[in-house]
């Protein structure tokens, strides 16, 4: 198929394959592509969909490549492997004899370590870039946070995260080592508290409507973003947990605090109180305000009363 009319002239981006292209961030890498002009074909085993009029679809299997996907991967500039961890690798394997040498590859998976590994062995020829965007994709692209691990750089790695930036989105570059240890920081703990919530909720009994009719901003806060993971799929949540080779140190540091927390209740005193939470003021430096501001604009913006209780709403 010749390339979109609108492709940039003279770019290095002018044909993409998005491998999960029905997933949630599939769709977003879709989406950015087909804005920028680029004559994009979304492939995935279960019947693809998009919405739009100028993306082509194709069921397939990428770590298994019948001759239809074949011919789009022999014909592409990029290759975005939006598939979970295992697909990924697995794909990585097939791809050396088919995907063209000039091509590049991106993954958006939530660990770097070990693909890292695995392109860096099994494509050795080829521009390839780790991207993660760092929010669920219905928030969408702009002003968001998009961490990339450029492991052979070049001028389509260039391109593609000026694509990124050009759709709103915020470039932070690392390592993968590097990436990783944040995710489990900031994905990895985060999700494990709020788990951990849920599971303190469901052993205390606790009654979701009696909470909501009485809960302060913290407390509906943390019920919302529970909300949002126990409603979330699965499988993003349990790489992040599983696959991450740092969270395991993020959930003991989480057990600790909360050991920690126990035995100042129990043994401590006020003044003790009052020291840790200095030292936990400290780890902001001079950011603590910021943050706190940040705080009281989104308790401002919660709802005064939950809908999820109808007695008080009558």
């Amino acid at each position: 198929m010749s390339t979109h009319p609108s492709a940039p002239a003279g770019s290095g981006l002018r044909r993409g394959v998005v491998a999960g292209g029905s997933g949630a961030v599939g769709r977003l890498f879709t989406a950015m592509l087909a804005d920028a002009g680029l004559d994009v074909c979304a492939v995935d085993p279960e019947a693809p969909v998009s919405g739009r009029t100028d993306v082509r679809l194709l069921k397939g299997d990428i770590t298994a490549p019948d001759d239809a996907v074949r011919a789009e991967l022999a014909g592409c500039d990029l290759l975005v492997l939006a598939v979970p961890e295992p697909v990924a690798l697995d794909a990585v394997g097939t791809l050396a004899g088919v995907l063209p040498r000039g091509a590049l590859l991106a993954d958006t998976l939530s660990v770097k370590s070990r693909v890292a590994e695995a392109v860096t062995a099994r494509l050795p020829e080829h521009q390839t870039v780790g991207l993660n965007p760092m929010f669920a994709p219905a928030l969408g692209l702009p002003g968001r946070p998009v961490a990339a691990v450029v492991l052979r750089d070049g001028p389509l790695v260039e391109e593609l995260l000026a694509l990124v930036s050009g759709g709103g989105g915020r470039v932070v570059r690392m390592d993968a080592e590097r990436h990783d240890r944040l995710a489990a920081a900031s994905q990895a703990l985060t999700h494990a508290t709020v788990l951990a919530f849920g599971h303190a909720l469901a052993e205390l009994g606790a009654d979701i409507g009696e909470l909501a009719a009485v809960a302060p901003p913290p407390h509906t806060t943390l019920l919302a973003l529970l909300a949002r993971i126990a409603s979330g799929t699965p499988e993003v949540y349990w790489d992040i947990q599983s696959a991450n080779p740092y969270a395991e140190d993020a959930r003991a540091a989480l057990a600790h605090g909360v050991d920690g927390l126990r035995d100042l209740a129990r043994d401590g005193d006020e003044q003790d109180f009052e020291r840790q939470l200095h030292r936990l003021a400290a780890v902001f430096g001079d950011r603590l305000d910021h943050f706190g501001d940040v705080c009281a604009g989104l308790f401002t913006a919660l709802p005064a009363l939950s809908p999820a209780d109808p007695e008080e709403n009558t």
